[in-house]
């Protein structure tokens, strides 16, 4: 797989023109060797800067008994923890629950080297982007397994497959528009999907843009409200001046798990905080949490999870969503029919249920096998009771603005449809559409003409159309 071949060069915009066979200057350089060479910086870069926050934290904290290599092996589970991939420590069971911001620096690495993947590779098709990362992906995948193999010790292992795996699709993702980027902008990507298809895109975007703004206000409110106990369990944690900055960059990293957790309340199913609890808008009932100063946005016991008159505007949030994404569905999309508007307003939320359902599965995960064995939302229950809202609000709304703009138009009035003449205020509603085809000329087997009205018995109130064939000379 090189880029030999991938002949075309790129014209302003990103487009390539030219026909395939076509010259691609230094193009005999393999893709693979470029790949495996990006992907190599990638792990080691990466890993580099994992294993300095590591030394900071190893030199600042008590250490005794643990040497440099328990350090490197650390570095390199931090580093898999990076790519979203859990551990099991020997007696306590599995870790899930990984913060999902960590995963922005190998993604912003990924991103890079995609960029540099398809400018070094001279890759000047946008098709053939996919094998530039598909040159990244596969090595990187290769290094992110030994890495889980290498830093495997008595009390802890990463598994190889969730390693592979991982590494294989975070950086087909991240290298993939990295590389894309690098071809054209934004603008000019976007317009080169066909109507149909780009609309659907802006609808998604729009519907759980809203929908992740509302959730971070929500989990930023409830976070304010808690901030004394917050503050008061950092306090007892001691954690000192590195410490402090080791455990904000932390929750910094769980940000996003806060915002799916969000997400999934506003949606109606919550989550969950361990075994037989529940936080969701009908009410909470909650156990003892770790001590972690994020948790305090949490309400313990048993009682209701917010004040009575905030549940029902939570509760709006997924359906003004879905209506927002229905609009600007109809917005961005070419002349729809009456019905089918709806029904792109249906394939939005079945596509933002998808999405939410996979984000929620990412956000939670077990922490051991104990009594928080169940943490996060469900990922079944998120996607679908999502889909159905943001669906059936997307619909409701793409249905209306879609009627509204062909009213506009005219290319609806009273009773007739999209595709019928407009009706005429002197002929009866009803039949006003039938106007333009009132008289019909057809030629029998003699050659005769006859002229035919097939509408004849359908006037009503005296109302005729105007006269034509024989009856219509003077």
């Amino acid at each position: 797989m090189t880029s030999t071949g991938l002949g075309a060069r790129r014209v302003s915009g990103g487009v390539s023109t030219t026909a395939p066979g076509g010259e691609a200057g230094g193009a005999d350089r393999s893709l693979l060797v470029i790949g495996a060479i990006a992907a190599a910086v990638v792990s080691a870069s990466g890993l580099a800067a994992v294993i300095l926050v590591v030394l900071i934290g190893w030199i600042a904290a008590p250490h005794a008994g643990a040497g440099l290599p328990a350090v490197l092996r650390s570095s390199a589970a931090l580093w898999l923890v990076g790519q979203h991939v859990g551990f099991s420590y020997r007696g306590a069971g599995r870790i899930g629950l990984l913060p999902l911001g960590l995963v922005v620096l190998p993604g912003a690495l990924l991103w890079r080297a995609g960029r540099w993947v398809v400018r070094t590779g001279q890759v000047q098709r946008l098709r053939h982007v996919g094998y530039a990362a598909l040159a990244l992906a596969v090595p990187y995948a290769v290094l992110t397994g030994g890495l889980a193999l290498a830093s495997r010790s008595s009390l802890e292992s990463s598994s190889l497959p969730q390693s592979v795996a991982c590494g294989l699709v975070l950086a087909l993702a991240a290298g993939g528009l990295g590389g894309a980027r690098e071809m054209a902008p934004w603008p000019d990507l976007v317009r080169l999907l066909p109507p149909g298809p780009r609309s659907l895109v802006v609808g998604i975007a729009g519907a759980l843009g809203a929908l992740v703004v509302a959730a971070a206000v929500l989990a930023g409110a409830s976070l304010a409200m808690h901030l004394s106990q917050a503050a008061t369990l950092e306090r007892d944690l001691s954690p000192g001046v590195i410490g402090a900055v080791l455990l904000l960059l932390l929750q910094l990293g769980y940000v996003p798990n806060a915002i799916a957790w969000a997400i999934a309340f506003m949606v109606g199913p919550g989550f969950a905080f361990g075994v037989s609890t529940v936080v969701a808008p009908t009410g909470s009932a909650l156990q003892h949490l770790p001590a972690f100063p994020m948790l305090a946005a949490l309400p313990l016991g048993l009682h209701a999870s917010m004040p009575a008159w905030v549940t029902p505007v939570v509760m709006a949030m997924p359906y003004l969503a879905g209506g927002l994404g229905g609009v600007l569905l109809v917005r961005a999309a070419p002349p729809l029919s009456l019905d089918a508007a709806p029904l792109w307003g249906l394939a939005s939320g079945a596509v933002c249920g998808l999405l939410l359902g996979l984000l929620a599965a990412a956000s939670g995960g077990p922490l051991g096998d104990g009594r928080l064995a169940a943490v996060g939302p469900s990922a079944w229950q998120v996607g679908l009771v999502s889909a159905l809202e943001i669906g059936i609000a997307a619909a409701a709304a793409a249905g209306a603005a879609n009627y509204l703009a062909l009213r506009r138009a005219g290319a609806v009035s009273g009773l007739s449809w999209p595709g019928r003449a407009p009706s005429r205020p002197d002929l009866a509603p009803p039949f006003a559409a039938r106007a333009a085809s009132t008289s019909t000329t057809t030629p029998d087997e003699t050659g005769h003409v006859i002229y035919l009205d097939p509408w004849a018995g359908d006037w009503q109130g005296g109302h005729r159309p105007p006269p034509s064939g024989p009856s219509a000379l003077p």
